[in-house]
This record gives C-alpha cells, structure tokens and sequence, in this order.
C-alpha cells in the first residue's frame, strides 16, 4: 500500500498505516461499503475594508471519519485526533449498525492517475506581505476610478488540503486540493441613494492567477459596473412574463432548482420532483444539463470524490430527456447502479452524500441577440443574489441583483426588486430558446445541503423562458 507523497497522517502523528488498516479491515468486515477518511487542511484569509485590514486569520485542522455502510444504514464516528486509538475507539461506535445478516463488501472504485488541478499549496508560495499589498492596490486602484465610490471591500482566502480514503483490503487513495478566491464589493453614492456591486473569482490553483493586473482589474470594473446599474435602476415590474436569463451566474437557478433534484438520494427516496421519470421527457427539446467533476481548475472540480471514485462528466438530461442522476456510492448501490463520482463532504466530520460539481446547461444555436430581439415585453436577468428552493417540487424564488426590462426587443432601463418565482421541472419544458455563447461562472460558488457546504460551480448559455412569475416593487 503506497503513501501519498508528503503525506501528513503518518509520519506526522500517532498514527500507524498497517495498525489503521487492520482497524478498517476489521470493522468493515460484513458491511456492505464504507472506508476511513484522513484529512489534513489549512487556510487563510484576509479582509480589507475602508482602507485598512480589517481581519486577517489562519486555521489548521485534522482528523478523520471512519463509515461503515450496511443496506440503508450508516454509521459514522469522526474525531480530531488522528491516533489509533481514537480511530479504534470509533470502530465500536461505526459497528454497532452490524446486523445478523452479513453483508457483500462493494467493489472499489477505479484507480486513476488523473489529476484536475496542481498539488502545489498557495499558501506557501507567496509571502504574507505581497497578499496584503495587493489588497492594498485594489482598494487604492478601485477608488482612483470614480468620485462617487463610499466604499471598497477586498477579500482574499486560500486553502490547501490532503485527504486519505482507505478501504477494507488494502485499497488506498488520496488527493491534494488547492483552493483560491478572491471577492470584490463597492459602494457607489449619488445624493442620497448608495448602491453595490460585487464581483469575484477563484479556482483550484495557486495565488499567481489571483495577483494577475489583468485579472484583478476586470474584476474592479465589474463591480463598478454594477453598482453604477442600480444607480439607475427603477423599480421593478411585477406580474408574469417573459424572462432573459444572462450566461454564467444565472446557472445558479438551473444549480438550485433543477440540481439538487437530480441527485440520487433525493430520487432514491422519492422525494424529488424528478423521481421515476428516468427516459422520460422533463424539458424542452435543446435542453441538455450535464455535471461534470473533471475541468481543469475549477472550483467544483475533483480528481476523486470524498469516496475515492474517479470524478466524471454525467449527462443529466439530454434534449429534454432525463437519462442520468448524480450518485454516491451507496445511492447508487441501492438503485442498482454506479457511482458517478459525486459523493462528497465538506470535511472529516462528515459523511459523504451525493453532490454537484460543476453543474451547466450546453449551448444552443440562437445568437444572444436575437434571443433580445424576440421579446416584446419581458425581463433580461443577469446576475442573482440568494433564493430558496423546494425540493420536493421544485418550486424556487430567486432576488436579481441586476436586472432589466426588455422592451420591443431591446434591452430598456435596469429595474431593482426583481425576484423570480417559478418552478424548475415546469421552468425548463417551457424554454424556447437557448444561446450559443455557453458561459460558466467565475469560480466564487458554495453549495449547501443537508448542513454541509462545498465548493461548486454553475453555467449556462443565453436562454428565454416563458410565464415565468416576477415579482417586483413597482
């Protein structure tokens, strides 16, 4: 059995790799599936906020998970202290779900060499005195660029994480996970009236992306861009109409409301609006939806899942047809199929359950254009802030953070207040165009379910949906 190079969990602590193994060998004996997860993280991150740093802190964390999987039943111990004893005192927690019955150990996952993103820790590679200059030049760059700007907020965060998956018989795989971002917000004041813009980026590489000019400056004026929006905005229409959403960001609807209700657990169980509806039509012709863990970089990517199993790219939904979910491994054993390399969790103390990656809808062939030019009276959405989302039927409200009204096919005033209400299932049989300038978001997306966050990313083209439900303040 082969250590990961640099590996943390042995050398570094009271931990033996053979006595490990046995522990796992022995409490796994008679389940159905399960392993022991190692992880060793740190992370940083740095605020500055009215010409100053305002917070700046450092964590380092360790531990480990160990799961055992019997039919439908899981049991789950986890602790900080990376020992053998503390990983054999969990083994007598995780057992106790054994039954009578003895139960037929799940085959491993696929061993590759595949890797998405570089090892190399962000964290090391530059000092902590370039991290605070740079900060430093934004807010200086960002304010020089208009009279009106009240206020400027930078952040930057970084993290650099080792995991460990070990099986019963030896099986053993790991991964090393970089993580970068960095956000921007301004505030424009005209009179009496203040508006925000924001913008970010971020990705699974190192800090030298992040302290690009280029870069960071596009990011500058973005935000500016929009705060300068809102500055004109008008209160929004209300009522249902016809609804532009932009490329990029606004995949987050398609994340939120489609999403979370393609993953297995939720199908499994029944309580997605998408249960038992496999081959069968669930949106409008063109409409293809995939997930895919296996882009260079991303920030939703993953060489392996939080089981081990090689990430993949999983159609979805094909021209309008639902032809696949998004599965862990014990989901997918109890539906009778495979792992598509979706189970993750946000950390050691948790169990994995299946989740997105990078989630998209595939472009179409209408020009954006002429996607605008077909509206007569409707709403352009173009970028979102927070929204709620029911599971069980897909029912979704979503706030725009920009927005506009779209008059005789062309794009009229910004209009503030805007919130979309809608379901998914129904939101997507009634597209009836999609663009050709597919788009993903800029690496700044977090995912929650079931108490846990992870990274995740979203994309879309240009897409029109009709009778959508816009509520708004005018």
């Amino acid at each position: 059995m082969e250590k990961l190079p640099n590996n943390p969990f042995f050398e570094q602590n009271q931990l033996d790799q053979n006595q490990a193994q046995d522990v796992v060998d022995s409490t796994l004996h008679g389940m159905d599936d399960g392993e022991l997860y190692l992880q060793s993280s740190v992370s940083e991150s740095f605020s500055f906020d009215d010409g100053r740093l305002k917070a700046a802190s450092y964590d380092q964390s360790q531990g480990f998970g160990l799961r055992a999987v019997k039919d439908d039943s899981t049991g789950f111990a986890h602790a900080s202290e990376l020992s053998n004893e503390a990983i054999k005192r969990a083994s007598s927690t995780v057992g106790a779900i054994k039954s009578g019955q003895t139960g037929t150990m799940a085959t491993h996952p696929v061993r590759t060499n595949r890797l998405v993103y570089s090892p190399e820790n962000p964290l090391d590679g530059m000092d902590f005195s370039r991290k605070i200059a740079l900060l430093e030049e934004i807010d200086r760059y960002t304010r020089s660029k208009d009279p009106r700007i009240a206020q400027v907020s930078a952040s930057l965060n970084a993290s650099h994480s080792h995991i460990q998956i070990m099986r019963a018989g030896g099986f053993s795989v790991g991964d090393i996970r970089p993580l970068v971002r960095l956000n921007i917000q301004v505030v424009l004041k005209s009179g009496e009236r203040q508006e925000v813009g924001y913008e970010g980026c971020g990705g699974r590489y190192n800090y030298d992306q992040l302290f690009d000019e280029s870069l960071w400056q596009a990011q500058v004026h973005e935000a500016i861009r929009q705060a300068e929006v809102n500055l004109e905005s008008v209160a929004a229409p209300a009522g249902e109409m016809t609804v532009v959403l932009g490329p990029g960001w606004p995949g987050v609807l398609l994340h939120e409301a489609v999403g979370h209700g393609l993953e297995g657990d939720f199908n499994r169980k029944g309580t997605s609006a998408f249960a038992g509806l496999m081959g069968e039509r669930v949106a409008a012709k063109g409409v293809t939806v995939v997930d895919d863990g296996t882009m260079d970089n991303r920030r939703g990517s993953l060489s392996i899942d939080d089981e081990g199993t090689p990430t993949e790219r999983t159609t979805l939904i094909e021209d309008g047809i639902l032809t696949g979910y998004m599965q862990d491994r014990l989901n997918a054993r109890l539906m009778g199929g495979a792992s598509t390399g979706n189970g993750r969790r946000q950390s050691y103390a948790h169990a994995p359950m299946p989740r997105m990656t990078n989630t998209f809808m595939l472009a179409g062939d209408k020009d954006p254009a002429e996607i605008l030019a077909s509206v007569e009276d409707g709403l352009y959405a173009v970028n979102f802030g927070g929204g709620q989302v029911d599971i069980t039927n897909g029912k979704f409200v979503f706030s725009c953070t920009e927005a506009y009204r779209v008059k005789g096919g062309k794009i009229a005033e910004p209009v503030k207040g805007a919130t979309l209400i809608g379901s998914g299932p129904e939101s997507l049989k009634h597209i009836s165009m999609i663009g050709n300038d597919l788009k993903l978001d800029n690496g700044v997306g977090m995912c929650g379910k079931g108490g846990q966050t992870v990274p995740a990313g979203v994309g879309q083209p240009t897409m029109r949906i009709e009778g959508l439900t816009v509520g708004g303040t005018g």
